[in-house]
């Protein structure tokens, strides 16, 4: 019903910047809160940052700082704009969101495929 598409990862040495992306599309009638969450082979995902229908945003300590989260509501896309990039950053990244299918149903949650990050030393 709803899928999200995430792009923009690739390798980077220490100190670089990378911008991913996340486009949603199919029956969407309204998006809550968009999020992005990060996993390294063998770790638990975590949270990384998120973002309100408000535009209010939180960040994971680890990131705060580095990290700025946006989304652009016309083109129903979310954005992680990554500065700073150490080795622990890296990770598969995964977009998560909220969305109504239609003024009949409420929220389900969605995540997407995930976007490879590596970061060199």
């Amino acid at each position: 019903q709803v899928q999200l598409v995430e792009s923009g990862g690739g390798l980077v040495q220490a100190g670089g910047s990378l911008r991913l992306s996340c486009v949603s599309s199919g029956s969407i009638f309204s998006i809550g809160t968009m999020g992005w969450y990060r996993q390294n082979p063998g770790r638990q995902r975590e949270f990384v940052a998120a973002i309100s229908s408000g535009g209010s945003t939180n960040y994971a300590d680890s990131v705060k700082g580095r990290f700025t989260i946006s989304r652009d509501s016309a083109k129903n896309t979310v954005y992680l704009q990554m500065n700073a990039l150490n080795p622990e950053d890296t990770a598969v990244y995964y977009c998560n969101g909220n969305f109504r299918e239609s003024y009949r149903t409420w929220y389900a949650n969605y995540w997407g495929q995930g976007t490879q990050v590596t970061v060199s030393s």
